[in-house]
């Protein structure tokens, strides 16, 4: 394996420069300074609006101007500005979610599984992680909540949420062109507006989105021909259209409707070891790949939501909110990217979802208090093919193949309330609580098939699918659970500006069966977690110098774990699920905002977690002892450290308004598995800078967008099936190849925008 360490950037080290050379200007230009502040920022976090000063709440809140100033298109980018965030495209496709709060997320996408970080449109859900990374369409702001947010999120937040707020409208008519070139061929097309059908009364709007890019690197060899051999490369389009109906003063109607289809390629592992089957020696890029499957892969997604808000009276309103979403996702993995079915997994994800909530709150001059009632219906199917063909010829058949298919249904019901009371001026107190009720069926199809088979006809070229079932149902089962999930906490209003914190909040990521099942074993427990929060939100130098600042410490239990079971054979597919044990972590988070003179302002974010695990409990199967194996286990996707340190500075002009930004965001080291990892990804930085000009009348706009400066090569997925030596080397894994592979972050890019609206 390469090692790969970060660089500090000239750009930091110029940032670093910009922090203290200001510190003078700012004291030479006090008495002009004396008037400016920063802008109130608000936030929804707590289900109601409120500034961010207010909220009692770890949240970090990205504005549209920012993203688009920034140049961020797409929401895993949120990651850099928010503290103990990991937010990353899953291995094998761009669309799929990898995130991480505080270390506790959700690694494995395989139906059945329930999130640890919820994702939210607005204020649905998104249950599944494909299709999650979603590209920033006639967006209003993105909201990062840290910590477990059961109360008024509910199940599978244990870990934080990420609020996707799309713009409300004006009323006005408007429209927007705006298009993208860029490195690799990048060529982005957007177009949103919104026109009123009647005055006053009834809007429409819409965002239409295209978006291409060529592949950072390419397939090298494939055992398929007349194929798209690009890797990393981009193929999107999304559309979505707003019904907004303002029946009276005190009644309000939207209909909202998106659709996205992904035909990107599946993204190619990076071999970081030669194969010892055939000739996939380890590839000058980290982009480049070799295949057996097709390299075409296709995520479709489509949702519906409605949204009726009615105020009852000046301090009470009552909001429906009912949502239906679908995805569609045929995709190929080749787990060991050679040009022989090795390891290949082709896939099919079917999920379904619908919801609906009912929401009170109430406001009185000393109190908030926020209530709901909410149920959820979904249905998560899937089928995969673990092909190893090469291994079935060695044993004398036509191919061998484990095929894994079946369903998850559940559905959740749930009551909530939060009340938010001043005990006096200064103190107040905030407690609410979550009744949580879920139901779970599954079905598992699992066995092997003594020859190559895909999910469909005509996956592969002249392939036809036996008809029927292949393989047998080995587990159908249901169960249910019900959670509680307190929060209490404190508030201390020192002045109009500081503000301290503390909090009791409890979580909670829904029980689940083993999606891979090859016996009847019964479900994993539901998995809990436990947070304590002490903060300060404070604004200082007269609103010049935003300081928020959070200390957490949480208790991770029952957390859920597939192990592997040894077989008779390399060909076993063995694994069980189970609630494992424990883990702990404790950390702080600090952000930053400095508005040094009327054109600079300067920004900064600092996270640290120690994060580590108590107690792994696992059963030997031979002899049926209990031991513990924590030694061998790590918080996966968590660096001890995070920062990001940020400037931005206005030049006004005859021709108009030009915004500069210069980033530098740093990543600790991190391990990519919790069990045994053999993939470390060392800790490095990312250099960004951008350029934004505003016409003069504030119709026209550019940007100029530098990602990634210094073109670091940085680890963001993988795969691990070999086994290592005690002297250095490796033992073949299933399938019989060295199958250690690495999937990267994007290169140094270079984009150019350019919109106009009116």
């Amino acid at each position: 394996m390469k090692s790969r360490t970060g660089k500090i950037s000239y750009l930091a080290i110029a940032i670093a420069a910009a922090l203290s050379g200001n510190v003078a200007m700012a004291a030479e230009d006090s008495a002009e300074k004396a008037n400016q502040s920063l802008e109130r920022i608000e936030v929804t976090a707590r289900k109601s609006i409120e500034s961010l000063q207010e909220v009692p709440v770890a949240v970090t809140s990205i504005s549209a101007d920012e993203l688009s100033e920034k140049g961020i298109s797409v929401i895993t980018e949120v990651q850099q500005f928010s503290p103990n965030t990991t937010l990353q495209a899953s291995r094998g496709t761009n669309s799929t979610i990898t995130a991480f709060i505080r270390g506790v997320g959700q690694q494995d996408p395989l139906w059945g599984y329930e999130a640890g970080v919820g994702i939210y449109i607005n204020d649905v859900y998104i249950a599944r992680p494909q299709g999650a990374v979603l590209d920033l369409l006639d967006i209003e702001r993105v909201e990062v909540l840290r910590g477990p947010q059961g109360t008024l999120y509910g199940k599978n937040t244990i870990g934080g949420a990420i609020k996707y707020v799309t713009k409300a409208m004006s009323g006005d008519a408007e429209f927007k062109v705006q298009g993208t070139v860029g490195s690799y061929g990048q060529k982005d097309l957007k177009l949103t507006g919104q026109f009123p059908i009647i005055d006053d009364k009834l809007f429409i709007g819409f965002g239409v989105a295209s978006l291409e890019r060529d592949g950072f690197g390419e397939f090298l060899t494939s055992a398929l021909s007349n194929q798209d051999n690009e890797n990393y490369n981009k193929d999107l389009t999304a559309s979505r259209i707003t019904l907004e109906y303002h029946a009276t003063e005190d009644l309000f109607f939207s209909f909202n409707w998106d659709k996205t289809k992904d035909k990107s390629n599946s993204k190619g592992g990076y071999r970081l070891l030669p194969s010892i089957l055939t000739n996939a020696p380890v590839p000058d890029s980290v982009f480049d790949s070799y295949t057996s499957l097709p390299t075409w892969n296709e995520v479709e997604l489509e949702g519906i939501s409605f949204t009726a808000n009615w105020s009852v009276s000046d301090n009470t309103s009552l909001k429906y909110v009912y949502s239906t979403r679908d995805s569609y996702s045929p995709t190929n993995i080749d787990f060991d990217n050679t040009s022989l079915p090795i390891f290949d997994v082709p896939a099919i994800y079917d999920d379904e979802q619908s919801t609906h909530e009912i929401q009170l709150n109430n406001y009185g001059e000393n109190y908030k208090f926020v209530s709901g009632l909410y149920y959820y219906d979904g249905e998560s199917c899937g089928q995969f093919e673990a092909i190893l063909g090469v291994l079935g010829q060695a044993l004398g058949a036509a191919g061998l193949t484990r095929e894994v298919s079946g369903c998850s249904n559940s559905t959740s019901k749930a009551a909530y309330a939060q009340l938010s009371y001043d005990l006096s001026e200064k103190w107040s107190m905030t407690v609410g609580a979550r009744y949580t009720q879920d139901e779970k069926q599954a079905i598992v199809n699992n066995g092997l098939i003594f020859d190559n088979v895909y999910p469909e006809s005509g996956w592969i070229p002249g392939y036809v699918r036996p008809e029927g079932q292949l393989v047998p149902t080995v587990l159908d089962d249901e169960a249910d659970w019900s959670k509680f999930t307190p929060r209490i906490g404190f508030e201390y209003q020192a002045n109009s500006d500081l503000m301290f914190f503390t909090s009791f909040a409890q979580g909670f990521k829904s029980g689940t069966f083993n999606p891979r099942a090859t016996t009847a074993e019964p479900a994993a427990n539901p998995e809990d977690v436990d947070s304590i929060e002490l903060g300060m939100k404070s604004e200082w130098l007269e609103n010049r110098l935003r300081a928020n600042v959070t200390l957490f410490s949480l208790d991770h239990k029952d957390r859920q774990y597939i192990s592997v079971l040894p077989g008779t054979t390399s060909s076993d597919l063995n694994q069980r699920l189970g609630n494992i044990g424990s883990s702990e972590g404790q950390g702080i988070e600090a952000e930053f905002t400095y508005l040094a003179t009327d054109s600079l302002m300067l920004t900064a974010n600092f996270g640290y977690i120690d994060s580590s695990f108590n107690e792994v409990y696992d059963t030997d199967p031979v002899t049926g002892v209990q031991f513990d194996k924590s030694d061998r286990f790590s918080i996966a996707n968590t660096p001890d450290y995070t920062y990001n340190l940020g400037a931005n500075y206005t030049i006004e002009s005859e021709v108009g308004d030009f915004i500069l930004n210069a980033s530098y965001y740093y990543r600790g080291d991190y391990v990519l598995f919790e069990e045994d990892s053999l993939l470390t990804q060392d800790g490095y930085g990312l250099a960004n800078v951008s350029v934004k000009w505003y016409s003069t009348d504030g119709n026209w706009s550019a940007g100029l967008h530098v990602k990634n400066l210094t073109d670091e090569e940085y680890m963001i997925g993988g795969y691990q099936f070999v086994a290592p030596l005690p002297d250095g080397g490796y033992a073949p894994g299933l399938g019989g190849d060295n199958t250690l592979i690495g999937y990267f972050g994007d290169p140094r890019t270079v984009s150019l925008t350019v919109g106009y609206q009116f």
